[in-house]
């Protein structure tokens, strides 16, 4: 491994593409991408990052909680490789961490790495209606004493 003078800011893991390195930085936000992929990233804007670091959904287990990250100062080791334009490395085991990476908990049993970090879901249930169920309809009584003579309400009328 890398001593932690070894290791270099984010801002240079470009110029050490195809190089097995050491990088460190402060983890800014730990997000979840599509189908399970775990990113950290660096900066603010992380379309504008020069370096972020990967993990695949198999790796999850193996590593840990990752979201413990966040706000942290880590160590990354391994092969700087590019992606989209940018410097990564991916992450497949939780040696590959330094810092307060080497602190973080296992993942509870029941989490979901290909949920976006939500625990399973278990077993399969319908789901509620969002609205209250009707009571049973019941017929209207209308009343015995109804007048039947009509020519009265006729006469009435204001239009005649």
């Amino acid at each position: 491994m890398y001593a932690a003078a070894d290791c270099i800011p984010i801002g240079e893991a470009r110029q050490h593409i195809g190089e097995d390195q050491c990088v460190t930085g402060i983890v800014f936000r730990v997000k979840h991408a599509g189908r399970g992929v775990t990113l950290f990233d660096f900066c603010q804007d992380s379309m504008v990052c020069p370096f972020t670091v990967v993990v695949f959904p198999r790796d999850m287990k193996r590593i840990g909680d990752v979201r413990q990250l966040q706000n942290q100062v880590i160590e990354v080791h391994g092969p700087v490789k590019e992606y989209d334009g940018r410097a990564e490395i991916v992450l497949q085991q939780l040696r590959q961490l330094g810092g307060e990476g080497l602190r973080i908990p296992k993942l509870p049993k029941n989490y979901d790495v290909e949920n976006k970090g939500h625990y399973s879901a278990g077993s399969f249930s319908l789901p509620k209606p969002a609205y209250a169920t009707h009571k049973k309809k019941q017929p209207a009584k209308i009343p015995i004493d109804v007048p039947a003579d009509t020519d009265s309400i006729e006469s009435s009328s204001p239009l005649q």
